[in-house]
């Protein structure tokens, strides 16, 4: 089987290719698959996380999977953030410090993930805030990988990758996993039947979880939307046939044509913000005075 890829950005045109492709490839054992990248121009380096996910998915099918006739430029970024690694390309140097590189962990790898997420991001262009802010995003972004394992349950791995466009003024990360997906984990342990772009808005809605007991779940989200929302960033979740997006302008729901398998988190951040943050848990009296 060959498939010609299109451009991939970071947008519901770019999700919807991807969750296509997932569609293609869901049923095939023993094949031979050959993505032609012959006609890819641009590819969102962070995009390396669902695409990766789902290449992942059609190699454990004992499928042969390559990546063939990709251009110099496109190459050159996939090689820099390490995806093309793992299909015969040399990694190339990142001198600018721009890249987070494409990696999978594995269930049991919570503290591979924080190393990497503390590692990568710093010196990315984050606007400035305080320690405890910083330490609060961190965590938020490590409960993205804990829900990952938690409430997907997937058994194929969290699979990330982000890119710093110091000239485009954003910096985004993308985290994937290949489990059950939100509008089915709602249902199971809810009893709440969704469209799955409404179950994505459902679980970033302030007071609604999936945790059970009396642990409060899907803070991390919450508190990222809230900080990105005044960065004036983006942020998009995709699973099973929906996606959300949260922009400047307010959160909007879609469908997609096909379902993606699993679940995709991805965090665009505003670097040109100039503003400086803290939490309100640090403000003093002093300070609005």
């Amino acid at each position: 089987m060959r498939i010609q890829l299109a451009d991939i950005r970071n947008n519901h045109q770019g999700f919807s290719f991807l969750s296509w492709l997932a569609n293609q490839l869901e049923h095939c054992f023993l094949d031979v698959i050959e993505i032609d990248m012959s006609q890819v121009t641009w590819f969102d380096a962070n995009m390396c996380s669902p695409f990766g996910a789902i290449l992942y998915r059609a190699s454990r099918s004992l499928n042969s999977v390559s990546i063939d006739d990709i251009r110099p430029d496109v190459q050159k970024i996939l090689c820099k953030n390490e995806f093309l690694a793992s299909y015969g390309r040399p990694i190339s140097p990142d001198t600018y410090g721009t890249v987070i590189p494409y990696k999978r962990f594995e269930r049991q790898e919570d503290r591979y993930s924080a190393s990497y997420i503390e590692t990568h991001l710093r010196g990315k262009g984050m606007p400035e805030m305080t320690k405890g802010l910083r330490k609060k995003l961190l965590e938020s972004i490590l409960e993205i990988f804990s829900n990952a394992v938690n409430h997907s349950r997937t058994e194929l791995g969290i699979f990330s990758c982000g890119q710093y466009f110091p000239k485009r003024e954003r910096l985004d990360f993308s985290i994937s996993d290949l489990g059950i997906g939100i509008r089915e984990n709602i249902k199971r342990v809810q009893g709440v039947d969704l469209s799955a772009s409404n179950a994505i808005d459902w679980a970033i809605s302030k007071r609604n979880t999936t945790k059970t007991g009396d642990i409060p779940g899907g803070s991390g989200l919450k508190i990222l939307r809230e900080f990105i929302s005044m960065n004036q960033g983006r942020m998009q979740i995709v699973s099973d046939s929906g996606y959300w997006e949260l922009g400047t302008e307010g959160a909007e729901l879609e469908e997609m044509g096909h379902p993606f398998p699993g679940t995709v988190v991805n965090l665009e951040f505003n670097t040109a913000d100039t503003n400086s943050y803290c939490l309100a848990s640090e403000i003093t009296p002093r300070d609005i005075l």
